[in-house]
């Protein structure tokens, strides 16, 4: 029997030992599924992603947008057709929209805050991911309307993350996410499984740090491997540490919203499904308009990138209706609140 209560105390100790062996994974499967229907329910929430840009100044040494990739056609969206993507998300009943994008200076403070307040008729729930940015313009997006920020840790330890992460540190990102929080963002972090040199005592530091910041959102995908980064010969995440990680984590945190993510479905055709059995809540379809789409490549293998670009909403709704659960109809926040308009 696993001690439920050592995992949500992040007894570090035992969560090594948990993410170290596979003797009780059936069981940290079943009760996350547990967890999850009961503090959230039968329903999973859609998120629809616009990814409006794929230029970055960072050259994180994982990542398929890192500015020294030059085998990558980059764009940006301009900003009518951001918002008339909105607009459509909102007419095929979605209630939440992602704007995602690399670190892009181009979408300035007032740029982003003029999508924010044109999305806003839309009557969406607006969460942005769109990296590290100023204290300052934070509270400025938050004032004008934005709801969430999504912004993965991807790994508490310090020293890897100093690796993988030229010219930034993990205290760096954790002193974002904590801004985040104090303003009142629902605030998103999240991890990778299976980076080089990552140990299943760094993994569960993750857990303890996804508990210390009681994240409203937590999505954890797999590592996986990009030929344009110089982690291009690594090995990538595995299936079934990744899909424990998530279930660790709904058990540690039981009421966050947790995404069945796209990477989990592109290292597995069941990725996503298995996700949602073993705690996940929520499901992202890429909204992203052709001829982008294809072009956001965070990694190789990527799903949903040449299909009709509004594909993906019937697609996921079958997914959730396949396993007996039901499509959210609300805005799926952490604690369920009048949105004030």
């Amino acid at each position: 029997m696993i001690e439920v209560e050592r995992i949500q105390n992040v007894d570090l100790d035992y969560l090594t030992y948990l993410l170290n062996i596979s003797t009780h994974d059936e069981e940290i499967f079943r009760t996350a599924d547990e967890i999850r229907r009961r503090y959230v329910g039968e329903e999973i929430h859609l998120r629809a992603i616009i990814e409006f840009s794929n230029i970055c100044t960072q050259n994180c040494l994982y990542c398929g947008l890192r500015a020294e990739n030059k085998d990558i056609k980059r764009y940006r969206m301009p900003l009518e057709s951001i918002i008339e993507r909105a607009e459509l998300i909102s007419e095929l009943g979605i209630k939440t929209v992602v704007l995602q994008s690399g670190e892009d200076p181009y979408y300035t403070t007032e740029r982003v805050t003029q999508l924010i307040t044109e999305i806003r008729k839309f009557n969406l729930a607006i969460t942005l991911s769109i990296g590290e940015r100023k204290f300052e313009e934070y509270k400025i997006w938050k004032q004008a309307g934005a709801d969430r920020y999504l912004m993965r840790h991807e790994t508490a330890s310090p020293e890897l993350y100093a690796k993988l992460h030229p010219h930034d540190s993990f205290e760096n990102r954790k002193a974002h996410l904590l801004e985040l929080k104090r303003l009142g963002y629902e605030t998103g972090a999240g991890c990778m499984v299976g980076l080089p040199g990552q140990t299943p005592r760094d993994l569960a530091l993750d857990l303890a740090f996804l508990k210390e910041l009681d994240a409203d959102m937590i999505g954890i995908g797999p590592f996986i491997p990009n030929a344009d980064t110089p982690l291009a010969n690594e090995k990538g995440g595995d299936l079934q540490t990744t899909l424990k990680m998530v279930a660790l984590a709904r058990i540690v945190v039981p009421t966050a919203n947790i995404p069945a993510t796209t990477a989990l479905g592109s290292i597995h055709p069941l990725g996503r499904q298995l996700g949602m059995k073993y705690g996940a809540n929520v499901i992202m379809p890429n909204l992203t308009p052709n001829p982008y789409r294809p072009n956001y490549s965070l990694y190789p293998g990527k799903i949903c990138l040449f299909e009709k670009d509004t594909a993906c909403v019937e697609c996921t709704k079958n997914m959730i209706t396949g396993l007996g659960l039901k499509v959210g109809s609300g805005y799926g926040y952490r604690i369920e609140k009048v949105r004030a308009q």
